[in-house]
């Protein structure tokens, strides 16, 4: 399992996304909802509609 380094802040989408959506239009949904930086290293967690289903958006850096 990859885990985020500590200290990561974790932004949770307020209510409900369209789980079709890939990771671009997820990247899409931080900057012009959120107004964040998808790439800043925080990790966007959205919920499907029937709350099964969730998607985490992390971007790391590779070393």
């Amino acid at each position: 399992m990859i885990g985020p380094p500590s200290g990561v802040r974790v932004y949770l989408a307020v209510g409900v996304t369209d789980m079709r959506k890939g990771f671009d239009g997820l990247a899409a949904l931080v900057q012009q909802r959120l107004r964040q930086d998808p790439f800043g290293g925080a990790v966007y967690a959205f919920r499907g509609r029937r709350g099964d289903l969730v998607k985490l958006l992390w971007w790391a850096e590779q070393p």
